[in-house]
């Protein structure tokens, strides 16, 4: 028995046993469809997606083993009008955030460090430092003052000390001017309505308030659900809350952002689902364009759809069985499984209503069908999925496991093409053809082609591999002389 009669063989059984087959294919659709809710997931760790036999791979792996604390971060900027409620602000952020373990593993921040508090005079250039050095102890009276009585009542006295001092000639004030000209701005817009607070780093430390930043930032490793499409989602809205609750952020004195590798990484992805989402459909919409182009009757378009549906559960079964887990590059194979294998179809169906006209009963129709096309879309789909296989040895895991699922699709289309397809439309029974199917205004040009066929070919051994390729006979072909090949008589709807 050749393949060929094996296919049609195969085809004719499954629609003489269309209901047997359609139920068959429900059936197995809908344990496909549990298994892979159970046993397949969806990582969105894009560090998977490669080999870990890969060198780089590997010494990412170390310094994320020798620095755990640079992983995975959520980071908060915070920005407000005074370094004093940045600073408060930051703080009460980051003791929220401690006391939600639900959502967190770390917090800190890395500008708050007790090392800094008591070392950071150190990171200063020597000419600055003597700067600051000079000022303090110039301001030792008046620093004194305040720590005697560190409330309004201690800043006046400070303040008439310094008054006391100019009236008898005996205080300079160029080291106070920044200091004084801040209480004056103070003063001014409380008389005018427009209250501020008043920043006592900025007096005291002046220029050198403004060098480390107006930024103060809060650290935070999220529990990640690798799982969801945004892994750090649930710990980015946790930030979101803790934020709005904060007594600066409701006055609108101090702005909270978050931002780190984990929120970019989720911004990604969020664009990935919207863009799939797009183009799922986008690709629902065309291909019902093509199919009511293709075949015009809802007894074809509905098999089609239902052979796609059981195509695509049976994939999935397999990526379940063989991968586990999909990344943000094979999650994609759902797509290209429909937009290709709707291909296959298509073909089938058209070339069924096409027989349909030269032979009225189904059955005969549908044998004929497979006789004809069946060995056409199995090349195709072995060529198809020859093509996704060639990704699988690729160290880039995401792309060799999109060629490995969509590879052994494409197989699994052309199973169901010639066995689940021919069921549903035995089951559907669509309508016969009246007329001869195809576009009646070019109906000359066929002649034209069956006449004339003009190939280039560099030797005889042209002639014989053309033949042989196109299943001429050799005596319906008509060699000329020259380069050219002029073949009569020949039907070439007897072509596989």
């Amino acid at each position: 028995m050749t393949f060929q009669n094996l296919l049609v063989g195969l085809v004719d059984r499954c629609c003489r046993n269309a209901w047997r087959v359609v139920l068959a294919g429900g059936v197995l659709a809908a344990f496909a469809g549990w298994y892979s809710a159970g046993h397949l997931g969806i990582s969105t760790d894009t560090d998977l997606m490669f080999a870990e036999s890969l060198p780089w791979r590997q010494r990412a792996m170390t310094f994320r083993d020798d620095f755990p604390q640079y992983r995975d971060l959520l980071v908060a900027v915070i920005e407000a009008r005074e370094p004093e409620e940045a600073d408060a602000t930051a703080a009460a952020f980051a003791d929220a955030l401690a006391h939600d373990p639900a959502h967190f593993l770390t917090v800190r921040r890395p500008d708050a460090l007790p090392f800094f508090k008591q070392e950071g005079l150190l990171f200063l250039d020597p000419p600055e430092l003597e700067k600051v050095l000079d000022r303090t102890i110039d301001a030792q009276p008046f620093i004194g003052e305040l720590a005697k009585d560190p409330d309004a009542r201690g800043l006046f006295a400070a303040l008439g000390l310094l008054g006391t001092g100019v009236e008898q000639g005996e205080a300079n004030l160029a080291p106070y001017l920044s200091a004084l000209n801040g209480f004056h701005q103070a003063m001014a817009d409380a008389i005018a309505g427009h209250p501020r607070p008043l920043s006592w780093t900025r007096l005291l430390g002046g220029e050198l308030a403004d060098l480390g930043g107006k930024y103060k930032f809060v650290l935070a490793q999220p529990k990640l659900d690798h799982s969801r499409l945004q892994p750090g989602g649930a710990a980015t809205q946790a930030m979101r809350a803790a934020a709005a609750g904060l007594e600066f952020v409701k006055s609108g004195d101090a702005r909270v952002r978050i931002t780190g590798s984990v929120a970019l990484a989720d911004e990604e992805f969020a664009s990935v689902a919207e863009g799939a989402v797009t183009g799922l459909i986008g690709s629902i919409l065309l291909i019902s364009l093509w199919l009511f182009l293709a075949v015009r009757s809802w007894r074809l378009i509905v098999p089609i759809l239902l052979t796609l549906g059981l195509g695509l559960m049976l994939t999935l079964l397999f990526a379940a069985a063989a991968v586990g887990t999909l990344n943000l590059v094979s999650v994609g194979f759902g797509i290209l499984f429909v937009g290709i294998a709707v291909d296959f179809a298509i073909q089938f169906c058209v070339r069924y209503r096409e027989y349909r006209h030269e032979h009225p009963a189904p059955a005969a129709a549908m044998a004929e069908t497979g006789r004809r096309v069946g060995g056409q879309i199995l090349v195709a789909a072995t060529a198809t999925s020859a093509g996704f296989l060639a990704f699988v040895p690729t160290d880039f895991r995401g792309v060799a496991e999109l060629g490995l699922i969509a590879g052994v699709g494409m197989l699994i289309a052309f199973f169901c093409t010639v066995t689940f397809l021919p069921a549903a439309i035995g089951l559907f029974r669509p309508h016969g053809e009246g007329a001869e199917v195809g576009f009646a205004r070019a109906a000359p040009l066929d002649e034209l082609v069956r006449r004339r066929v003009v190939l280039c070919y560099r030797d005889g051994r042209a002639r014989k591999i053309f033949g042989v390729i196109l299943n001429l006979d050799m005596a319906d072909v008509v060699w000329g002389s020259t380069t050219t090949v002029e073949i009569n008589r020949v039907d070439f709807s007897e072509i596989v």
